[in-house]
């Protein structure tokens, strides 16, 4: 056995007087400073002086900068400082969380399910913040998110963090438990579907208190935990508050092929969002950057012009790529595709709802029965939402309340029954499929469980754009036009009358 290696000396900085020591790494300690001028309490990371190579300098100097880049999102670390001190060591200063972070607090107490959701969509939106800038984790994981001394789950330890235009070679590092298949493979690939397994699975960790693979009494070996991630499959977390659509949308985003993931962090957080609605939780704001979330018409210039000082955009998560196809216009009153989600709740409004969410929901209610969508799905609706994870903001209304975030710094404390759903989840629609025909793509779907009042949210998707969505009456639409040699992607979900969706929605792809 290993012996447990002391920790390293805090050095001498300027301006700082040491405390206590906070944690040790692999590669750095990371102590508590108090600072001087202004006076406050802060972490400081020190590299360690036996990896002091080129290659760990140049990690840490790489760390510096994106949480730099970042830290400006409520839900990542803040970065105050960097510099290399008197005997050589590098160091970063950073905001000090004196709450117990994650890693220490899933292994040792039952979280609710309701905090759980609240750090899920959190912490998507810091990820999906990170992504916009081009920016991989690459390692998340209970141990690498802090808690603030005001309750925010903080994303940190970008180490091995990658530009979203990295591919393929080492990863170094990372944590086996919480990894996607394909970083565990020989050669690693991935992309910003990577992150939303590991942030999954992190969440899974949280309910379940232990890691997704692991087995209880068992052999947990590295090989065992890349085994069973390879080919097993992932188990429920054993609670009986956990609801079965709350499974559904970690189960998607744990799967082993990318391409039947969440396709980003955001659509992962609606997801979130939409099990919050089906609990009667408020529903935690999307932290997303303003000009992300509502992009205007010039974002494409503005992009072009910006892309030579910026790392490469993520395409898959790209707020300003449109849908090539658009069948139906915004209705009055209605926010279109371009302002879907405000990234949060307006406080001035008296309900906490946005007005343009209150009249949807008003229209909604005066007009239950969305019309038939037609040969062409021209007659649908366009709702506020997305499909990844639908969140229809204007149906979320039960006995004429919103379920929405109460003031700001309020945590809500459901009652026991509002985490325990006494409904049914809604079932995704089956035999989805799709046909190419005369420069038209049909798509028909069968609904295994048709209620009175069903109606169907659809949207397409072009290259991991975030799709448009219709709401339509019949179990059929058609695209045009079609752009022939592309790949054509629809996903539909179930509507409720009484609001409920589909979790994971059905998805179908064709080749024009």
């Amino acid at each position: 056995m290993t012996a447990r290696r002391e920790p390293s000396s805090p050095p001498a900085i300027p301006g700082y007087e040491s405390v206590q020591l906070l944690g040790m790494g692999g590669f750095a300690d990371v102590f508590l400073y108090r600072q001087l001028m202004p006076r406050r309490s802060v972490a400081v990371k020190v590299l360690l002086a036996s990896h002091l190579g080129d290659d760990v300098r140049e990690r840490f100097r790489t760390e510096a900068d994106l949480m730099a880049t970042l830290s400006h999102h409520p839900s990542i670390v803040t970065i105050y400082h960097a510099d290399v001190a008197a005997d050589g060591r590098p160091f970063l200063v950073m905001e000090y969380c004196s709450r117990p972070g994650l890693g220490q607090r899933y292994r040792n107490e039952r979280m609710g399910v309701a905090e759980v959701l609240r750090i899920g969509v959190r912490l998507a939106s810091a990820v999906e913040t990170a992504h916009r800038a081009g920016i991989l984790h690459r390692d998340i994981k209970p141990a690498n998110v802090l808690i603030t001394d005001f309750g925010w789950p903080a994303l940190t330890d970008f180490g091995i963090a990658a530009t979203t235009g990295w591919s393929q070679g080492s990863a170094v590092g990372m944590s086996i438990p919480w990894s996607p298949p394909e970083l565990l493979a020989e050669n690693p690939t991935g992309d910003v579907r990577a992150d939303v397994y590991s942030l999954s699975a992190t969440i899974w960790s949280l309910l379940a208190r232990r890691s997704p693979y692991e087995v209880v009494d068992g052999s947990n070996t590295a090989a065992d935990l890349i085994s069973r991630i390879e080919r097993g499959a992932l188990q429920p977390t054993g609670r009986g508050d956990v609801p079965e659509s709350l499974h559904a949308v970690l189960t998607r985003a744990m799967d082993r092929s990318p391409e039947r993931r969440h396709h980003s962090a955001l659509a992962f957080a609606r997801a979130l969002q939409q099990v919050e609605a089906e609990l009667m939780l408020p529903l935690t704001p999307l932290d997303l950057p303003e000009e992300a979330s509502l992009p205007s018409e010039d974002t494409h210039e503005r992009e072009d012009q910006g892309d030579s000082t910026r790392l490469r955009p993520v395409q898959s998560v790209s707020p300003d790529a449109a849908p090539a196809v658009v069948t139906a216009a915004p209705v009055a009153g209605i926010p279109g595709p371009a302002q879907q989600f405000p990234s949060t709740v307006p406080e001035q409004a008296p309900t906490g709802v946005p007005e343009a969410w209150q009249r949807a929901a008003a229209q909604t209610a005066a007009d239950p029965e969305p019309e038939p969508s037609g040969s062409g799905g021209g007659a649908g609706r366009v709702i506020g939402a997305s499909l990844g994870g639908v969140v229809v903001v204007a149906a979320l209304v039960v006995g004429g309340v919103f379920a929405f975030r109460p003031d700001p710094g309020v945590e809500p404390t459901p009652t026991p029954t509002a985490v325990v759903p006494s409904i049914r989840a809604v079932p995704a629609p089956e035999a989805l499929e799709g046909a190419v025909e005369d420069g038209a793509a049909v798509f028909t779907w069968e609904n295994p469980d048709p209620q009175e009042g069903d109606s169907y949210l659809w949207g397409v998707s072009l290259a991991g754009t975030e799709p448009q969505l219709e709401l339509v009456g019949e179990e059929t639409v058609t695209v045009t036009p079609v752009v022939p040699g592309e790949q054509l992607c629809v996903e539909v979900s179930i509507v409720r009358s009484d609001g409920r969706f589909s979790t994971s929605p059905a998805t179908a792809c064709v080749q024009a």
